[in-house]
């Protein structure tokens, strides 16, 4: 479902990107796919330099749908950004996606606190963080982080999503349900 980036899905991707629903709220778009190209280059080269962590988002027929990823790393946590093109939209890919790079970000990165920006303005992707049972509201809760990524006004709502919560989640997801009655 996940895959590092590799320059040959730029072109796809950029077409994704492009539609009028996705490109608004994708952090960094590029308008050519020349420029596309130089931000996946450059996007690469920060992985390799432990600077951000990012993937493609594959369908079930392994084509690139998406990409993911967790910038800003600092003190074990980062921000995430995702962006699914539109033809995939509703399908579960985002979940999907969120939770087997959050897998790899806390069990291989130690990562500890994942944060996501929602735009006050992007019903969509605020719908989708609220089906998420891990992640919670942080606009005061973590006052710093909000403050600081609402610096001029109040743009965002910030989401958080700790490997503690996340893990608790797990655990729960996976026990089965017996009809057994305790005693």
């Amino acid at each position: 479902m996940l895959k590092r980036h590799d320059l040959n899905e730029t072109p796809t991707l950029f077409e994704l990107l492009s539609h009028p629903e996705v490109y608004p709220f994708v952090r960094n778009n590029a308008d050519t796919l020349d420029s596309f190209y130089f931000m996946m280059k450059q996007t690469i080269e920060a992985e390799n330099n432990d600077e951000l962590f990012s993937r493609t988002i594959l369908n079930e027929y392994s084509q690139p749908i998406g990409m993911i990823s967790l910038y800003d790393v600092q003190d074990n946590y980062g921000f995430l950004a995702t962006w699914i093109g539109k033809p995939y939209f509703g399908m579960g890919y985002n979940r999907l996606a969120k939770e087997e790079f959050f897998d790899e970000l806390f069990y291989t990165h130690n990562i500890e606190t994942i944060f996501m920006k929602v735009r006050t303005t992007n019903h969509r992707s605020y719908k989708a963080v609220r089906k998420l049972p891990y992640a919670i509201l942080g606009n005061s809760i973590y006052q710093d982080i909000y403050n600081k990524v609402n610096f001029l006004a109040p743009t965002y709502n910030i989401f958080a999503i700790t490997k503690k919560l996340y893990s608790s989640y797990k655990q729960l997801a996976v026990q089965p349900e017996t009809n057994e009655e305790v005693i």
